[in-house]
């Protein structure tokens, strides 16, 4: 049962990310949808709307009900991170496999530009990859459920993330995001569309994520708050007054 929903879990959280990887670098130009227009432009909205919905309502108490309904009642505490993660994969590829493009290019880069935002896109992916490391791969990738029921333990979940990128800003996985969105070579009017939607969500929905580190942290979530820029790091950020907030972040944990 655990190596069936990790296999799952991988198979289809690679196929999301290689599709927005390359549906994104083409400007949404060369996905697989072609429902006719103007029903194109609905279903589009459709395709786009369905993840931070649904997304947002997993991360709920509710939400988190749901998922353990989703899968087998001996094990569905234990694969909860791992359910999450195939349904929010499932999303991400049917978006960017099935978008209908609308076949109007604005822009297009070419010769050194090609190579230099082709090169910025890579390093925006990268930037993606160290903040979901930063914040524990086992969660971000779902492996914490399927190999705690591989391991016949409980899922042990990392604790607040405040080292790597978290220690110049409290939500590096979604600035990642939002720049991979604006890094391309290609601009259609499907490209605008889309980056400008899921930058709202990510600039938006990290204050609910915020709501249940408060709850779950307290005061060393208050200090790290306080402490640390939401997405706009400041100037000089790697100098004193970064080791004064770890080190009272350090201390309000032993504290509690």
């Amino acid at each position: 049962m655990a190596y069936a929903y990790g296999a799952l879990c991988h198979s289809i959280f690679a196929i999301a990310v290689l599709a927005m990887i390359a549906a994104m670098y083409f400007g949404m130009s060369q996905s697989l949808g072609r429902v006719p227009q103007p029903w194109s432009h609905l279903a589009n909205a459709g395709l786009l709307v369905q993840f931070p919905i649904v997304h947002s309502f997993l991360l709920t108490d509710l939400g988190r009900k749901v998922l353990i309904r989703l899968a087998p009642r001996a094990y569905a505490e234990t694969l909860t991170t791992t359910t999450f993660a195939v349904i929010a994969a499932f999303q991400l590829a049917v978006l960017f496999v099935f978008w209908t493009p609308s076949g109007v290019i604005f822009w297009q880069a070419a010769g050194s530009a090609l190579w230099l935002i082709t090169a910025f896109y890579a390093a925006t992916w990268l930037m993606l990859i160290k903040a979901s490391y930063d914040a524990g791969p086992e969660v971000q990738s779902g492996a914490l459920g399927w190999m705690s029921l591989a391991a016949k333990t409980r899922p042990i979940y990392p604790d607040m993330p405040v080292t790597g990128l978290f220690r110049i800003i409290r939500q590096p996985i979604y600035v990642s995001f939002a720049l991979t969105l604006w890094a391309v070579p290609t601009w259609t009017p499907d490209q605008v569309f889309l980056a400008t939607t899921l930058t709202i969500y990510c600039v938006i929905a990290p204050r609910l994520k915020e709501r249940r580190f408060a709850a779950r942290y307290g005061a060393r979530f208050a200090v790290y708050r306080d402490t640390t820029p939401y997405m706009v790091p400041r100037g000089r950020f790697w100098r004193g007054p970064t080791q004064n907030k770890t080190r009272a972040v350090q201390n309000t944990k032993s504290e509690t």
